[in-house]
């Protein structure tokens, strides 16, 4: 079978690809209209199906809260540790090094230099971390930007150097291209030139904004050093967007700490658990697989994809239980906050555009144990069909029947779901209403932010259904359209001040 579609893909590149592009978008518009079509044509159907799909996002909001809140005092624990002391007492210690690779486009200054003091902060040597400044070269104003960050903090480090990376025919502008082209060039100063041990060495990818915990860096070593797999994992942390949380819009801050929690739950949800945003895995693993792709926009699952299938099915991703604390979207105004939040979700949503290739690799690279490879490819690609559909099955459900469907809705059958459904979304806030607890013994109290304030945040949360189908919902929609209609995303940067 895997032979067959070998041939297949190979014989039909364009139509193969095209088709698995057309699938996602197709069946996310066929749920998201389902209330519409349903109501008219299979109101009984679709009743039974909206009620089904409420028990599975009361599973899913009850889940969410209680893995949130069980990482959260894994994190909590972590705290409390003293990592490096664990770390020196594992053979290889003193080989181990870590490199960090900073891509960045249009960063502020002030940005990127409290990211490197996050990680000047580091309980782990620093003389054996090594910063590369991802920097385009197409950028305005980059070299003398990266200079005054590199001379700033010369002797902080084992090293500190910028790479320009160039405009390059065939290559997609954005993080990915630009990450594999700064690794590469670590790899000649650091590897070839035998500063650093390849058997002994993490790379991370380091969003701009990344602020990692004190110890982060000597948890990593422990982790790397107690895994008899090192070169076949990824490490990820706990993801949160809390720089900068009571400086944004409240919508956009509703959506920050859904998404923080989701990202903290998942430490602890293996099958659901991959690499994103900032995360570290083995640089010899990197570089056996050869680098970040240069052909796409997001990096962080498609990286993921290409070492599990090049190892057979032999890679994981190990939680890290502490948080790297990031920034949510802020501009200059409220609206542009608001537009530069839309177009950061729209670009997460562009992962849809992946999921052609994983099928691909999922139907033709052998000996990846078929269990696995299944159960991460379904849930990848469930959340990113359901992206833009939530809304709509949770909001709209059931409502249109009376219009399209009045003799039906008339009858017990109708009004009982309608009722069991209401009872179910009910218990949901149970879940909802312990997620708002978790985030508060997540988040780190802010002095500089009235008491009253952070009392009453929960109140902001009424704007969630307007904010997440504005903010969340529509770019998803977006994003699906424009991959079935065969148009590339252009890469925009997400400003944040």
């Amino acid at each position: 079978m895997t032979l067959y579609f070998q041939r297949l893909f190979a014989r039909y590149p364009f139509t193969t690809r095209r088709f698995l592009e057309v699938i996602p978008g197709i069946i996310s518009w066929t749920l998201l209209l389902f209330p519409l079509w349903g109501s008219l044509f299979f109101p009984y159907l679709l009743s039974v199906c909206i009620v089904v799909f409420d028990v599975y996002w009361l599973y899913k909001s009850i889940s969410l809260a209680t893995f949130a809140f069980v990482a959260c005092v894994k994190i909590k624990r972590a705290e409390r540790q003293d990592w490096l002391a664990k770390a020196k007492k594992l053979a290889g210690f003193q080989q181990v090094t870590h490199v960090l690779i900073i891509p960045n486009y249009r960063e502020q200054p002030d940005k990127m230099r409290a990211t490197l003091q996050s990680i000047a902060r580091q309980t782990f040597p620093r003389e054996r971390l090594f910063i590369v400044l991802a920097m385009e070269e197409r950028e305005a104003g980059a070299r003398e930007k990266a200079e005054a960050l590199v001379e700033e903090f010369r002797g902080a480090f084992g090293g500190i150097w910028a790479t320009y990376h160039p405009d390059v025919v065939g290559e997609v502008k954005g993080k990915s291209s630009n990450e594999a082209f700064a690794a590469r060039d670590a790899y000649q100063r650091l590897v070839v030139q035998e500063r650093i041990d390849l058997d002994y060495a993490t790379i991370s990818s380091v969003d701009a904004d990344s602020m990692f915990d004190e110890q982060y860096f000597a948890y990593l070593t422990y982790k790397f050093l107690s895994s008899p797999r090192r070169h076949h994992i990824f490490w990820q942390s706990a993801n949160v967007a809390y720089n900068n949380f009571w400086r944004v819009p409240a919508a956009v801050r509703v959506i920050s700490v859904v998404e923080s929690m989701v990202r903290t739950g998942f430490l602890l949800q293996r099958s659901r658990l991959i690499a994103n945003s900032t995360y570290s895995l083995s640089f010899k693993l990197l570089v056996d697989v050869g680098y970040w792709d240069v052909d796409v926009i997001p990096e962080d699952y498609r990286i993921f994809f290409k070492a599990f299938y090049a190892l057979r099915g032999k890679v994981w991703v190990e939680p890290v239980f502490l948080k790297t604390s990031m920034d949510s979207p802020r501009a200059q105004s409220y609206l542009k906050s608001l537009r530069s939040k839309y177009e950061q979700e729209r670009r997460w949503a562009w992962g849809i555009s992946d999921t052609p290739l994983f099928f691909q690799w999922w139907l033709t690279v052998p000996g990846v144990p078929f269990i696995r490879k299944t159960a991460i490819l379904f849930y990848v690609v469930l959340e990113h069909i359901l992206w833009p559909v939530y809304w709509f099955l949770l909001t709209i459900g059931l409502r249109l029947v009376p219009f399209f469907s009045p003799l039906f809705a008339r009858s017990k059958i109708y009004n009982a779901l309608l009722g069991l459904s209401g009872e179910l979304l009910t218990f949901c806030l149970v879940g909802f209403l312990a997620m708002i607890l978790v985030d508060l013994l997540n988040r780190p109290y802010r002095r500089d932010v009235s008491i009253v304030r952070q009392i009453l945040f929960p109140l902001e949360l009424v704007l969630l259904p307007v904010a997440s189908l504005i903010l969340v919902t529509v770019p998803g929609i977006v994003s699906h359209t424009q991959l079935m209609l065969g148009k590339r995303l252009e890469y925009r940067v997400t400003e944040k001040m």
